[in-house]
C-alpha cells in the first residue's frame, strides 16, 4: 500500500538538449531554477525519435554548462544507458560534473532500448536478455567506481565490461557517491533499483499506455506494489527508496497534466497518493510531441504543488 505520509510531492522537469547555448539554452536552464523546479534533467541520447533530424546536443556537456548558470537546481540525466556508454569514462565524467555543480547531480540510469542509440556504433541492437544482463553489470561496476575508486584503484573483469586499476580521485562531492535513479518497469530492473538506487524511475506500465486514464493509474499502483515487495525480498526498507514518475506525454491515455493547472493538480494528487515522491514533466518544445502552453506550464511550476496541500 502507498504511504501517504510521503507527501508532499516534488516537481521536476526534463529539458531536452535541443537549444544552442547562446540561443535559449542558458536562459532555459536558468529559468528552470527561477521557477522552483527541484531537478532539471535531460535525455542522454545521441538522438531521439522525431528529433533525429533536428538539433540535439550531448547530455553531459549540457549539464556542465547548466551547472555554471544555476546554484540550487539539481541536475541529472533521465536516463543514461549502456547503449553507447562504458562505466569507466562515464564515471570520470560524472565525478567531474558532480564537482563542477558542487554536488547537485543525480544519475538517472536505464537499460536502453532498440532505437538509434542501440545501433549508432555499428553493432546490432542487443536482444532483451543481453540488454538486461549488460544493464545489471553496468550498474554494479559504475556503483563501485563511484563509491570505491580511490588511490587503490578498481580492477574488474566481467562478461561485458572490464576495468584495470582505475582511479577515480577525488571521487564524488556527494558521499559515498552521487545518487542513482534507476529506471525499471519489470522485476529485474526493480531489483537493481532496490539494491543500488536512491530512487526508482518509471513512465508507467507499458501495457496500459493505450488504455484509459484509469488503466494507467491501476498499472502504476501495480508497479508500486511490486517494487515494495521486491524491497522486502532484498531486505530494504521500501520507504528509503524515492519514487519518480516521468510523465511521458506521448502515450495516448487521455491524461493531459499540462493542459491546465487544475488538470495538473488532479493528476499530481493521484501520483502523490500512489506514493511517488517526484513527478517529472517535460519542458515545452514547440512543434513536437512535447508542445504545451508555456504560460500554463509556468503557472503549474509556481502554483501547482501548493494546491495539493490546501
Amino acid at each position: 500500500m502507498a504511504d501517504s505520509s510521503r507527501l508532499p510531492l516534488r516537481l521536476s522537469t526534463v529539458i531536452l538538449p535541443v537549444y544552442r547555448w547562446s540561443e535559449g539554452g542558458r536562459q532555459t536552464w536558468s529559468r528552470a531554477e527561477e521557477l522552483g523546479f527541484h531537478t532539471a534533467y535531460t535525455y542522454d541520447h545521441l538522438s531521439w525519435r522525431s528529433f533525429r533530424d533536428r538539433t540535439w546536443f550531448g547530455a553531459l556537456p549540457t549539464l556542465t554548462a547548466a551547472a555554471g548558470v544555476t546554484e540550487r537546481l539539481r541536475l541529472g540525466t533521465l536516463v543514461t544507458s549502456p547503449n553507447f556508454r562504458h562505466p569507466v569514462p562515464l564515471a570520470k565524467e560524472l565525478i567531474t560534473l558532480d564537482d563542477v555543480s558542487s554536488g547537485r547531480v543525480t544519475l538517472g540510469i536505464g537499460s536502453g532500448g532498440t532505437g538509434f542509440d542501440a545501433t549508432a556504433l555499428g553493432s546490432d541492437a542487443w536482444p532483451p536478455g543481453e540488454r538486461a544482463e549488460r544493464f545489471a553489470e553496468f550498474v554494479r561496476l559504475l556503483d563501485r567506481l563511484l563509491s570505491e575508486g580511490g588511490s587503490g584503484g578498481i580492477s574488474y573483469r566481467g562478461e561485458f565490461y572490464s576495468a584495470h586499476e582505475v582511479r577515480m580521485i577525488p571521487g564524488c562531492v556527494q558521499r559515498p557517491r552521487l545518487p542513482f535513479a534507476v529506471a525499471a518497469t519489470g522485476p529485474r530492473g526493480m531489483r537493481l533499483a532496490a539494491r543500488h538506487g536512491q530512487a526508482w524511475v518509471t513512465t508507467g506500465d507499458p501495457a496500459t499506455f493505450t488504455g484509459s486514464p484509469g488503466d494507467f493509474t491501476t498499472g502504476l499502483a501495480r508497479q508500486v506494489e511490486r517494487l515494495e515487495g521486491i524491497c522486502e525480498e532484498v531486505g530494504r526498507e521500501a520507504s528509503s527508496l524515492e519514487r519518480t514518475l516521468l510523465d511521458f506525454v506521448t502515450t495516448p491515455t487521455g491524461i493531459l497534466p499540462l493542459a491546465s493547472v487544475d488538470a495538473f493538480v488532479d493528476y499530481a494528487g493521484t501520483v502523490a497518493e500512489l506514493g511517488f515522491t517526484e513527478l517529472v514533466v517535460h519542458w515545452p518544445v514547440p512543434d513536437s510531441v512535447f508542445a504545451a502552453d508555456m504560460g500554463v506550464f509556468e503557472r503549474i511550476a509556481t502554483e501547482g504543488l501548493a494546491q495539493l496541500t490546501r
